[in-house]
């Protein structure tokens, strides 16, 4: 009989395995039976099987083998009861009763093939341009990341019933549209990687920089994120994107230590204590910069980025930093992927480099750009550039601004803070405390 002890740390392994294990489960019973959906739904079949077996007999010595095992002997029951691809089923069934459960490694040989190919189909589907941006980064994190739905609605501070019908019209809408479990090829992958590119940017920067809330950051997110870049970058070596992405990750993670105070207060990047930046992610970023620039081709806008994050990374104090050289890559960021926000980033560096005036009269150029009409950076940048100019009262309008506009609460009590610190500069007198 099993020991009460044992079953919670039975449940803590299966959960562990299952973070591990259930993109390729996925994408190996996706091959078999040619939809995402039922494909989740048999691999979470195999996953009860496991609560229910393994606190009694142990988790198996290969329990990722187990649960494809598992898997692909309901996928072929369910397929037989259907009366689909009789004769494909028959062989298939016959080598998997001759391997047995006890054989796991087998089993993976006889039916998987390249399981790496797999998950880069797995991908692919699940970022497919076909899907909204909101479906595309909930079905990832749900079928790639192993994440629970209410752990995806945690994270994105939304319903569970408005990630769980995203998930739903994904699939449904991946089905109807017939789309195929397949990598493309040709002039299509460039577009299509970029969808995929996107999604894991868009993952991480929702827990880098959390857009409502009471925390800055969301560390699992950020985690999760670069988990996929690191898986992406080894399934697609050769795509320079891909190791760019990677390196922006490595690079913006480290910092994730040092972004905020005791109390969760954000620290902004030239207050920040580097001596707490993480020196190995930063190494990896910049291996991963290495490895992009030597696969050749002009930069792409990530590895753009990774280079002037790799600036502010180099620098050891923030009075080193090559603020010439980091505008000069938003300049050619701003040629590649022109966007308002590249522009106000740009326009920071700007004023870094040859002072305040030069970067807000970039900045006035933007106040009119209607996608930046309910952007909390725009005021906030304005806002801090007059302030260095001593223009005290309308730097506090636009904080004031700012605060109103975000959603993120440790922001807004940074962006209240920078109002009342304006009032006192513009009084003449000190700030309480």
């Amino acid at each position: 009989m099993t020991e009460p002890s044992a079953r919670p740390d039975a449940h803590r392994a299966i959960e562990a395995v299952w973070r591990i294990e259930s993109a390729r489960l996925i994408a190996g019973l996706v091959r078999l039976v040619r939809d995402i959906g039922l494909a989740e739904e048999l691999a979470q079949d195999a996953l009860v099987a496991a609560l229910e077996q393994w606190p009694g007999s142990g988790v198996p010595d290969n329990p990722g083998a187990w649960l494809m095992a598992t898997a692909k002997h309901r996928a072929i029951d369910l397929l037989r009861r259907r009366e689909r691809l009789a004769r494909k089923i028959d062989v298939l069934g016959h080598e998997l009763e001759t391997a047995g459960h006890g054989a796991p490694a087998d089993v993976e040989a006889v039916v998987d093939g390249d399981i790496e190919d797999d998950l880069l189909r797995l991908v692919f589907t699940a970022c497919h341009p076909v899907l909204s941006t909101e479906a595309r980064v909930a079905l990832t994190l749900r079928l790639l990341g192993g994440l629970k739905t209410e752990e995806i609605a945690r994270a994105f501070l939304v319903p569970e019933s408005t990630v769980a019908q995203r998930i739903v019209r994904a699939k449904k809408t991946l089905a109807e549209a017939r789309v195929p479990f397949e990598v493309p090829a040709g002039p299509e992958l460039a577009d299509r990687l970029s969808s995929v590119l996107e999604v894991i940017y868009l993952v991480f920067n929702e827990g880098y920089a959390a857009t409502a809330g009471d925390d800055l950051m969301r560390p699992a997110l950020c985690a999760e994120a670069l988990r996929l870049g690191r898986v992406l970058a080894g399934l697609m070596p050769k795509e320079p994107e891909v190791h760019g992405l990677v390196a922006l990750l490595e690079i913006q993670s480290s910092r994730s230590a040092a972004r905020t105070g005791p109390e969760g207060e954000p620290v902004l990047l030239l207050d920040q204590d580097r001596s707490r930046w993480d020196l190995l992610l930063i190494r990896r970023g910049f291996a991963a910069l290495e490895r992009a620039a030597v696969l050749g081709g002009p930069p792409g806008p990530y590895a753009l980025q990774a280079a002037i994050a790799a600036s502010h990374a180099r620098a050891r104090t923030p009075e080193e930093t090559d603020w010439r050289s980091i505008a000069g890559l938003y300049e050619q960021l701003a040629a590649r992927a022109p966007s308002p926000v590249v522009e106000l980033n740009r326009a920071v560096a700007l004023a870094m480099a040859y002072g305040p005036a030069t970067g807000l009269e970039l900045v006035d150029t933007l106040t009119s750009e209607p996608s930046l009409a309910g952007y909390h950076l725009l005021p906030t940048v304005r806002g801090d550039l007059l302030a260095r100019l001593g223009r005290y009262e309308e730097a506090g309008q636009e904080f004031t601004r700012a605060a109103a506009l975000t959603r993120n609460a440790r922001e807004r009590t940074l962006l209240e803070q920078r109002v009342a610190d304006c009032e006192h500069r513009r009084s003449g007198t000190a700030p309480a405390g």
